[in-house]
């Protein structure tokens, strides 16, 4: 504690030299209320843990009791109780990875004490790389960050390789095995991901509802090139709600073995071994809340109340595929290579399915695609009966070199 009350002074004596010598940058005044300020969201985020864990990535976990998590600073989860299981799960589960899911926080048998859950402790450094620190775990409020945006997405640095459901009204939740890989990030700022979504709502109406899981490499969120396990939720278009991780109250975690944010070890290699993973999310019928299951694993759920449309409705929609922020166009999205190139080359989503108003999860009834810059990023679909691919899409591409030709579909 000591040591910690030491750093902050230096941290705010450090501020206020800064402001003393570029005042045109920072005054005393805006140097101590940004450094407080931030102080206090670190304060937020990273609870008293009862034990830690230094991760051989660098990430630092802290064992937080389950009841102490950041879920339970929402102001309609403070008379939560809990829910440690679904009541059910989907029938119908076929394509399961067979691998179990790893992370490097725990690869040598490290474990949290009962009762307690692992958080991947957010540093100052984190919060320093936001653009502020309201935006700080956030999606920034613009028209290309859903793939149904995807005509606005062509201009403002979003784009995609994604496929959508169609067919159906209604959408109970979604399964799909998605490979990984680490890609490169071109420039700072640029993430690239692999991942589902459950939505419902519009922009337009500012009442966007979306759950979103996958991997991703941010090198801006986390301060590294890792690939990394990451969710998402917001119920306003990514206005004012929602965060990636438990970067906000809201996501209710119950399984000891994940790190939300925590680094995917080992990843696919071009032309060699591929490692995928199962994701599946739906709407337990009795509680209402949408669970997320990772391996057949239960890892926890977002409570039904913290949505507007999600929480007494379903889905109207749901995709599954890459997405790359990329201005200059030049991160790759997934393996960085065409979906062409098939098997152990590109990067893939199979086995895909959505459940139903029956529990049951059951192949798309058709898929629609979205590649607006396909000489860049791509994807194509494909279905397979004989076999546990089931319906599928591979994705991906290099990005555009610049001031190359560039096709917009």
């Amino acid at each position: 504690m000591a040591a910690a009350r030491t750093w902050s002074r230096r941290g705010l004596v450090a501020l206020l030299l800064l402001a003393m010598i570029f005042p045109s940058l920072l005054s005393p005044s805006d140097a101590t209320s940004t450094y407080l300020r931030r102080r206090q969201v670190l304060k937020r985020l990273n609870k008293p843990p009862l034990a830690t864990i230094q991760s051989p990535d660098g990430d630092i976990i802290d064992c937080v009791h389950i009841s102490r998590q950041p879920a339970f600073d929402h102001p309609l989860l403070k008379d939560h109780t809990i829910q440690m299981q679904p009541s059910s799960q989907p029938s119908g589960l076929y394509g399961e990875a067979t691998r179990p899911f790893t992370q490097t926080w725990n690869q040598n048998g490290e474990k949290c004490p009962d009762n307690t859950i692992p958080i991947r402790r957010t540093k100052e450094e984190d919060v320093m790389r936001a653009t502020s620190l309201t935006t700080f775990g956030k999606k920034t409020h613009d028209m290309s960050s859903h793939p149904h945006s995807h005509l606005a997405g062509v201009t403002s640095g979003h784009y995609y390789g994604v496929a959508y459901a169609t067919g159906d009204a209604n959408y109970y939740g979604t399964k799909v095995t998605i490979n990984v890989w680490q890609p490169t990030i071109a420039t700072s700022g640029d993430f690239s991901l692999s991942q589902l979504w459950i939505s419902a709502g519009s922009y337009d109406n500012k009442d966007l509802n979306t759950i979103e899981t996958g991997w991703q490499v941010y090198p801006a969120m986390y301060g590294d090139d890792k690939t990394r396990l990451f969710i998402y939720w917001t119920r306003d278009a990514y206005n004012e709600t929602g965060c990636y991780n438990l970067a906000c109250s809201g996501f209710i975690q119950t399984n000891p073995q994940f790190v939300i944010g925590g680094s995917i070890s080992p990843v696919s290699t071009y032309g060699d071994t591929q490692y995928e993973y199962d994701y599946l999310v739906w709407k337990d019928p009795a509680g209402g809340n949408w669970w997320l299951q990772v391996q057949g694993n239960n890892v926890g759920y977002w409570p039904s109340s913290i949505f507007t449309l999600l929480q007494t409705g379903v889905a109207d929609s749901v995709e599954w595929g890459g997405e790359v922020n990329s201005p200059q166009i030049t991160t790759p999205m997934g393996s960085g290579h065409f979906p062409e190139e098939g098997f152990g080359k590109a990067t893939y989503s199979r086995a895909i399915q959505v459940v139903d108003s029956s529990n049951n999860l059951k192949p798309p009834n058709g898929v629609g695609l979205i590649a607006p810059l396909p000489s860049c990023y791509n994807v194509m679909t494909g279905s397979s009966s004989t076999t546990s691919w089931g319906t599928y899409i591979y994705y991906g591409g290099p990005g555009c070199p610049q001031n190359s030709q560039i096709e917009v579909m």
